[in-house]
């Protein structure tokens, strides 16, 4: 048992690059610079002081974004005087009622609730780090948002709005509603996250967040 703990630990010292997965060996780097893939030049990983701070605003931000997008009709489109309001939820509902059963939840899944849980998870983890609690509870939302993090499809989905938009121009009178520029500010912001906050440096995060509480501990005692 302690040697599972010993390779765990010894393993904590080295990062994988997320695009070439080449191993090296995590070393201490100054603040506001970055760590690069010896092999593809990828940023593997990068210090910054107020990452936690920075991290826990992106994730309110885009909550707050997330939860208007899903609350107002993204488009109004006015047929020959017939008008029909389009929104998430309803076009989860209209899948349902046409039979595309499978699709619908697929669509609610991919669009709403694992964006949500990714936010939420941000969130959390953020929050828990800024305390210095949660060790354990920070290691398995960690692993959890790996897992869902790839279905996350917020960006094609905004995408294939676009397109549909643009093909119906020509066809219907189009009315861009709240929820579409809502809409666009969360996958923006979701994208920022993304490219600035690899899930590998919230694991170098959380080691060095909890090292720190562990010597605060050992201090205290002495």
């Amino acid at each position: 048992m302690k040697i599972g703990l010993k390779n765990e630990e010894e393993l904590d010292n080295y990062i994988i690059c997320h695009k070439c997965h080449t191993l090296h060996r995590e070393v201490p780097i100054a603040d506001g610079a970055k760590a690069l893939c010896s092999y593809c030049g990828m940023v593997l990983y990068h210090r910054d002081s107020r990452i936690i701070d920075h991290g826990l605003a992106l994730a309110l931000s885009g909550l707050i974004f997330f939860i208007l997008a899903n609350t107002f009709p993204l488009i109004k489109i006015d047929l020959l005087g017939n008008e029909s309001f389009i929104s998430i939820t309803s076009m989860v509902f209209s899948l349902a009622d046409n039979g595309y059963y499978l699709v619908g939840l697929f669509v609610l899944y991919l669009i709403f609730i694992f964006p949500l849980m990714i936010f939420l998870i941000y969130l959390l983890i953020f929050s828990l780090m800024k305390m210095k609690r949660g060790r354990v509870l920070t290691k398995e939302l960690l692993i959890l948002l790996s897992h869902i993090q790839p279905w996350h499809m917020s960006d094609i989905f905004l995408v294939s709005i676009l397109v549909a938009v643009v093909k119906l121009f020509g066809m219907a009178e189009i009315h861009l509603g709240v929820s579409f520029w809502t809409l666009i500010v969360f996958v923006l912001i979701d994208i920022y996250m993304t490219r600035t906050i690899h899930l590998g440096e919230l694991w170098v995060l959380r080691k060095k967040v909890y090292q720190s509480e562990g010597k605060e501990v050992q201090h205290a005692h002495c």
